[in-house]
């Protein structure tokens, strides 16, 4: 259903809601005939449809423009007074067309007559309906960013999970100690240099895998080892070119991202000492290069992208910079964004979190809370209304309107007992610790089954 339509249907709505509401305040629903409940409920629409429509593309006005971070109690401000103008301004062409026009009412009579009152329902009713509107937007733009915060997190963990699975290849390591077998026997010296830097390499790796940046200075000390083994294991069938320091201090990029393009590199291309791989490393325009000749391999397993798509994916979580990929005839390359700061949305996870289930978790939580706030706006757009009700058209005898008060009341006691409550009896924490009981008994139970 497009935005058009679905306006058509809410203006329709109101219109239907208004005109119960308009008739039942001047007394009921007291028609001749048909023609003239349908010219009555015609009219009620005609209002709801200008009048609706306005105020809509008014407030889709107001979402398109930049608003700050702070600026939530100026949008309501500027939001109330523009719905308050073009409400009036509305009225007035309205009362105008259906008097001058529909009724050949002379002009200048229309207005000597136009008071207040003409225009106090309206604007009463269509304030209260921008008012529900802007709470409903503000609510649900909160938890938009409720579960788009703990998308990132869930996907930040993810991401990171998928990073350390995939930062060493099991294929490197038992390249490397294959190369170090043989080197203990040809030349120790160098045995011992490829152990060290070996080590240096994962210990790298241990230190920075739970970081989201790092600085490209850090970075670049880590290619040059890395680099410097596969030089031991390749000797001059591979060639190195690669900066001493960044030409900005302060740019970050993602950790051991350099090492996977490295990887990548050499996996897929032929390193032979008739045909050298020429890797180079630079900065360009703001992004980490690095460049190598394409030749690739006669046989070669189908590439799983899964090296750039890990860099990609941890890219996409920490900036709106894109992973660049450009393959030519005779080179291909991969530019990393540089950046300059962290996005302030992301957290530092432990490793050992169960994040696997934690954004359907998150989501049942934003659920509870939005049925839970749903319920107590309606409860306080509901009651006042039924009051007054019953100060307007029932005997004041009885004050029938207490019974849905107090029992609806009572319901959203409890519920908001339910959602808020962590710790107390039949709370969430309750819940999660009879959960975890009856798992543990359960699993007793099979054991000595």
């Amino acid at each position: 259903m497009t935005k058009s339509s679905k306006n058509i249907i809410i203006t329709i709505i109101i219109g239907s809601v208004v005109f119960v509401i308009g008739n039942m305040l001047q007394g009921g629903f007291h028609f001749e005939s048909v023609n003239e409940f349908l010219v009555d409920f015609g009219f009620y629409q005609l209002y709801s449809f200008v009048l609706g429509y306005s105020n809509m593309a008014f407030f889709d006005y107001m979402e398109r423009r930049n608003w700050r971070k702070g600026d939530t109690i100026k949008r309501i401000v500027i939001g109330i007074l523009g719905s308050t103008i073009i409400t009036l301004l509305g009225l007035f062409f309205l009362r105008t067309f259906t008097s001058v026009i529909i009724y050949d009412v002379p002009f200048d009579t229309f207005i000597q007559n136009e008071t207040w009152r003409g225009y106090s329902f309206g604007l009463w009713i269509t304030l209260t309906i921008v008012s529900i509107f802007h709470v409903i937007f503000f609510y649900n733009r909160y938890q938009k960013n409720k579960i788009k915060e703990q998308k990132v997190i869930a996907g930040a963990a993810s991401a990171k999970f998928d990073a350390l699975k995939n930062q060493l290849d099991p294929h490197f390591l038992f390249n490397s100690l294959n190369v170090l077998t043989s080197l203990i026997e040809e030349n120790p010296k160098n045995a011992q240099k490829f152990t060290t830097s070996l080590s240096k390499v994962y210990r790298y790796v241990l230190e920075q895998k739970n970081k989201d940046l790092i600085t490209v200075d850090e970075e670049l000390d880590f290619a040059r080892t890395y680099m410097s083994l596969l030089k031991m294991r390749f000797e001059d069938s591979i060639v190195f070119e690669i900066p001493d320091r960044a030409s900005d201090p302060e740019s970050k990029v993602v950790p051991l991202s350099l090492q996977l393009l490295l990887e990548n590199a050499v996996k897929h291309n032929m390193v032979t000492s008739s045909k050298p791989l020429h890797i180079k490393i630079y900065e360009s325009e703001g992004m980490l290069i690095v460049e190598n000749n394409l030749q690739p391999k006669q046989i070669v397993k189908k590439s799983s992208g899964v090296g750039l798509e890990n860099i990609k994916q941890r890219y996409n979580l920490l900036s709106n910079k894109k992973v660049s990929i450009n393959q030519q005839a005779s080179r291909f390359a991969v530019a990393i964004p540089m950046l300059t700061k962290q996005v302030s949305i992301m957290r530092a996870i432990e490793p050992k979190s169960n994040f696997d289930d934690r954004y359907v978790r998150a989501r049942k939580r934003v659920e509870e809370l939005k049925e839970f706030y749903y319920s107590l706006i309606s409860y306080c757009l509901v009651i006042p209304f039924l009051i007054f009700i019953w100060f307007r058209y029932t005997p004041h005898t009885i004050q029938w309107f207490w019974f849905p008060m107090l029992g609806w009341g009572m319901g959203l006691a409890f519920h908001a007992y339910k959602v808020f409550v962590n710790d107390g009896v039949l709370g969430n924490g309750w819940e999660k610790r009879k959960i975890e009981k009856f798992m543990r008994e359960e699993e007793e139970q099979q054991r000595w089954n």
